[in-house]
């Protein structure tokens, strides 16, 4: 018997397209020109999957999505948008969509999705394939790693880069098993340094959990990461301060404090095929993450004069690398964004001294770190964002003008995938 699928565009002529597509493939297929409609439809059919558009009329994608995973909560739901954003495949992948794909979106890639959604032949035959052209490499076993704490109790005070308030951070010791979690000076709340609680990532990545808000984690959660921190309890208010931009600092804060192994490990995350968000194409923004021998970012940063094309790849092989290579970089911004920033609320804090500003005819707080230290920031930020599944990663991430909302989108197919570790008191 047939399978069906429920397409959900107001564009007669996608449905047209689709249904060609699909037929031709052996689906049936239903057809909504609305979210009202394809809601009557669900009452009295059950397609194994659904596509949906995001823009439509009266009920868009998003608000479909939702009311479709408690109506219909076995069906998969690959959304499709025209005007997509990375922000947008985070917002419904979280509501329960199975994939998000941009228009113009090439058909065998849709077909591909599908075959992953529906676990039919398409997985079998891309298997068959991989095995007649020879064998895969297979991965190594995941290693383990002893936790880490640190030795005694340290401080840093400095200045919100968004907020522009004076803050600080006391990093304390946590037995075995804690995990990283930031914990409130005033109020005694906390939130766990986890994906699961990523709640804003305009600008800079910030946690939340109940009352408790940890903003601008990045550069810390990278140190910790290139430091193999995995227990910790980082006292704050708000925001961790910017100090001089980059991770320079706070690695000195670390060294200080020293590091102590635990009598207990950690295994490490093996990505064990390629995930992927955004587009495909070189030209355009996205992000993927894919099996390697061990943690590696490569980043393309494509900016008009006087940044221009910058390239780099980094393989995080020891934290002698990850202090040499990356911790320096600092965050950058642009003049002509100041007054857009603060009309947000954000860079309040932002000064000549802690972060790079880029004017028409260049740096205008001059010397670099590096002449490529744009494109290096990047790459620490997601160090930072990626250590917050919550164990060491290996696996090959490749991006494109991408920021915290893409790292974050990437992170949830993860999570989704592997899972998070359980945290005491978590």
């Amino acid at each position: 018997m047939s399978e069906t699928i429920l397409v959900v565009d107001d564009e007669e002529n996608i449905r047209h397209t689709l249904r060609g597509v699909l037929a031709d493939e052996g689906f049936e297929v239903l057809e909504a020109p609305d979210g009202r409609r394809a809601l009557e439809l669900l009452r009295h059919a059950a397609p194994r999957l659904a596509i949906v558009d995001v823009w439509m009329p009266e009920m868009d994608g998003i608000e479909l999505v939702e009311r479709m995973r408690n109506q219909a909560p076995g069906v998969p739901i690959i959304v499709i948008s025209g005007h997509g954003t990375i922000e947008t495949a985070v917002r419904v992948i979280r509501l329960g969509a199975f994939d998000f794909l941009e228009k113009p979106f090439p058909l065998d890639a849709l077909l591909g999705v599908i075959g992953r959604a529906l676990g039919t032949n398409a997985a079998a035959a891309e298997t068959a394939a991989l095995a007649a052209a020879g064998p895969a490499p297979s991965l190594a076993p995941a290693r383990r790693f002893p936790e880490r704490t640190i030795g005694r109790s340290v401080l840093v005070n400095g200045q919100g880069l968004h907020s522009g308030a004076r803050t600080g951070l006391i990093l304390q010791p946590l037995p075995p098993g804690s995990g990283i979690v930031f914990g409130s000076i005033l109020s005694g709340e906390s939130v766990p340094a986890l994906v699961d609680h990523v709640d804003s990532t305009g600008y800079a990545t910030t946690l939340v959990r109940g009352g408790m808000v940890a903003k601008t984690v990045e550069h810390l959660m990278a140190t910790l990461h290139g430091y193999g921190v995995t227990n910790l309890l980082v006292k704050m208010q708000a925001e961790v301060p910017i100090l001089d931009g980059s991770a320079l600092e706070l690695c000195a804060l670390l060294e200080e404090s020293g590091l102590v192994d635990q009598p207990a490990t950690v295994e490490e995350l093996v990505i064990d095929q390629r995930y992927a968000l955004g587009s495909d194409d070189p030209a355009r923004k996205g992000i993927a993450i894919e099996p390697a021998d061990l943690f590696e970012v490569h980043y393309v940063l494509d900016y008009p004069p006087p940044i221009g094309r910058q390239e780099y790849t980094f393989r995080f092989t020891d934290l002698e690398a990850f202090r040499r290579e990356i911790a320096p970089a600092r965050t950058f911004g642009f003049v002509e964004e100041i007054e857009q920033l603060e009309q947000m609320g954000l860079a309040n804090g932002g000064r000549l001294n802690n972060c790079i500003l880029v004017g028409k005819e260049g740096v205008v707080n001059a010397p670099l770190r590096f002449p490529d230290e744009f494109v290096r920031h990047k790459i620490l930020d997601i160090f930072g964002d990626f250590y917050l599944l919550g164990r060491p990663l290996r696996g090959r991430v490749s991006a494109r003008m991408t920021g915290h909302s893409d790292n974050a989108a990437l992170l949830g197919v993860l999570r989704a995938r592997f899972g998070v570790p359980a945290l005491k008191g978590a």
